[in-house]
């Protein structure tokens, strides 16, 4: 089983950013690393003058770098950013937008979590376009996760195992509406948030997390108890989206878990310790709403 690091959601200043991938190189045991703005292009040219460094750190340190397309492409400058981005000559390109394909042209690539992939004939397409690996999207019950696993086995299927869950993407800028600005002006605002802005209920109650365009479960998946099950399905590797925590313990726990020096609930017991005062959640796997945890020992439908 591999583990992935996805891609920086949030808004995080340039230099710590580049500073969490470096130490990401130097001590996360992780295989695969996604890079790049995914969630608002007008972030991008933040983080440009760090990327290669980055790319270079992480191929140094013998992982594989994935280069991460737009979630939501909508405008010409967009569209031109998809089209460079699929242009790297020996970056394995994450596809988060079908925009992306166009430019691939068949060239081995990997499917992100946005793509709506939620059957056999849709794994089976992407596989025949070229796709080597693909997240699933976290929505999806382990049942599904298996037929689709089982439809295409020369692809490693990756689901997403922690971190907030990427719910939906808009045009609208959630956080300027909130700061009273226009999204052409909304100064940047998302970067007062480093793990997200929570959306409360009218009876003052956690509900969901927002990033700018994008929405995010308030709770945190976390899958470490369904490890076994999820091996049993096929599954090839798993999917830790950066919070603001302590990523490289958090991949060392699952690595540890997933290598037998420490048990499931060791390991759980552990997260919470790393990432405090956030409800965890893996009720999409078992068939339940999103938000809800159901215990290991129960039937996964």
């Amino acid at each position: 089983m591999q583990l992935s690091l996805g891609p920086v959601l949030y808004n995080w200043q340039p230099d710590h950013w580049r500073d969490f991938y470096f130490r990401i190189a130097d001590e996360a045991p992780v295989d695969v690393v996604a890079v790049g703005e995914i969630v608002c292009s007008k972030r991008a040219p933040f983080f440009d003058e760090h990327l290669p460094a980055v790319i270079e750190r992480l191929e140094n340190a013998g992982k594989t770098v994935l280069l991460g397309s737009l979630i939501l492409v909508s405008q010409p400058r967009e569209r031109r950013q998809t089209a460079a981005l699929a242009e790297v000559a020996d970056g394995l390109v994450e596809v988060n937008d079908l925009t992306c394909l166009r430019s691939i042209s068949g060239r081995p690539h990997a499917i992100g979590p946005f793509v709506n992939i939620y059957n056999e004939a849709a794994a089976s397409f992407h596989a025949g376009q070229g796709a080597t690996r693909i997240c699933l999207p976290p929505e999806l019950p382990l049942a599904s996760v298996a037929a689709i696993a089982a439809a295409v086995p020369q692809v490693v299927i990756e689901v997403f195992a922690f971190g907030r869950v990427p719910l939906a993407i808009s045009a609208r800028c959630y956080h300027a509406r909130v700061h009273k600005l226009a999204k052409d002006n909304c100064r940047f605002v998302c970067d007062k948030d480093m793990d997200g802005l929570v959306v409360k209920t009218l009876d003052n109650q956690d509900f969901l997390t927002i990033n700018g365009v994008q929405t995010l479960s308030h709770a945190c998946t976390n899958l470490l108890r369904d490890v076994e099950k999820l091996e049993q399905g096929g599954v090839r590797s798993l999917r830790l989206s950066p919070q603001a925590c302590d990523m490289v313990e958090v991949a060392r726990t699952f690595r540890d878990v997933l290598d037998g020096r420490k048990s499931a609930e060791a390991g759980c017991r552990h997260i919470e310790q790393i990432y405090p005062n956030v409800p965890v959640a893996n009720g999409f796997l078992h068939g339940a709403p999103g938000f809800s945890y159901v215990a290991s020992d129960k039937p996964v439908g």
